[in-house]
């Protein structure tokens, strides 16, 4: 049987260890002159100009996540009044008022990812458990739809390796009857950010972006 569910980016679902797990957002902010479109559970990074921009990098790249978008408020230019979207649509916010951006940014935080793939000799669940504690590129990461709001990010089985600069650690398999054929895409892994821009060892980026209306 085919899985259910093929791509939706990062999704909350615990904390690692036994402390309360909230799965809590912290309010960052989005240039409003910024065009990349960010979806909801795409991962973002911190730029040198104090505001959050997309993945930029399909496959992760080198500079420090942040964290996971949950979504953004900000005064519509069009009707003058506060909006709600669960994605950056890109374009749309009044210059004058402030884009609120809310980002699943624990460090400790853990996520369910589908795999875009399978790969020979992974082809059940005892199999990609070996993968377990190794770590994980993204198989694309940086886009999403706009019907939905939803990012299409989904993790690369074929880069599965001992390499820690890879965007995600694998910590499990998450138990889910609606994905759990292990010969097609959409394995559920239970995963959490690497080179978290939280850890002592983050980094920024160079402002890609404008900053008008930040």
């Amino acid at each position: 049987m085919a899985n259910i569910d093929s791509s939706y980016g990062l999704r909350p679902i615990s904390r690692q260890g036994s402390s309360v797990s909230s799965t809590g957002m912290t309010e960052y902010r989005i240039a409003a002159g910024n065009t990349n479109p960010i979806f909801h559970g795409m991962a973002v990074i911190p730029l040198a100009t104090g505001v959050i921009d997309d993945l930029q990098a399909a496959a992760g790249g080198n500079v420090s996540i942040v964290g996971v978008f949950g979504g953004c408020e900000f005064v519509s230019a069009s009707t003058g009044k506060p909006t709600w979207s669960n994605f950056w649509p890109g374009s749309g916010a009044d210059a004058n008022h402030p884009v609120k951006a809310f980002v699943y940014d624990d460090p400790n935080q853990l996520f369910q990812i589908a795999t875009s793939n399978v790969v020979a000799g992974q082809n059940t669940e005892a199999e990609v458990r070996t993968s377990v504690f190794a770590n994980i590129a993204f198989a694309t990461g940086n886009s999403g739809s706009t019907a939905t709001g939803l990012s299409s990010a989904t993790a690369d089985l074929n880069t599965v390796a001992a390499t820690n600069t890879l965007a995600l650690r694998i910590m499990g398999i998450q138990d889910d009857a609606g994905n759990s054929d292990f010969t097609v895409a959409g394995i559920p892994l239970i995963v959490r950010i690497n080179n978290h821009f939280n850890a002592p060892t983050g980094s920024i980026a160079a402002a890609t972006v404008s900053t008008t209306g930040v």
